[in-house]
């Protein structure tokens, strides 16, 4: 019997290979964090990702070449998910879903790349987000790598 070709074909989405980076833990300044435990912020968090982030970012760098041009090519290709400020003084941001987990791949959190609408913002800077403080979580410090993967 003959297969049905709706059955039977898969999508693009399928058969492309997730995208992975590599990124590799930094401090900064900590401006993030009182952003992040605003009121309005939370709830558009949830809303639009379905969690209540922990009240900071985990920051990150693309540790080689391939890394950077990974991070490049997911901007380029997706639109992100849409963070508008409800406050004056705020700026737009867009977010990237992603799954986190540390070298050893034991744990994939679900989180999301916070990527502010800024003039000059670094290109290689990657602001994390997520439902818990990663680095207890992942049991990671500053200087160690993290592995982002983009869902299709």
């Amino acid at each position: 019997m003959p297969r049905s070709p709706v059955c039977c074909e898969r999508s693009r989405l399928d058969t492309e290979p997730m995208a992975r980076m590599t990124g590799i833990i930094f401090s900064d300044l900590g401006v993030a964090a009182s952003f992040m435990s605003m009121d309005w912020v939370q709830v558009a968090f949830k809303q639009s990702l379905g969690f209540e982030p922990f009240p900071a970012t985990l920051n990150v760098r693309p540790k080689a070449a391939d890394d950077a041009a990974t991070w490049r090519r997911v901007q380029t290709e997706r639109a992100g998910v849409p963070l508008a400020s409800v406050e004056s003084g705020f700026c737009k941001a867009r977010l990237y879903p992603i799954q986190v987990s540390n070298a050893a791949g034991a744990h994939k959190i679900d989180a999301a790349i916070l990527i502010p609408e800024v003039k000059d913002y670094p290109s290689d800077k990657i602001e994390i987000v997520a439902a818990v403080r990663l680095k207890d979580h992942l049991g990671v410090r500053d200087g160690d790598a993290l592995t982002l993967e983009f869902p299709n």
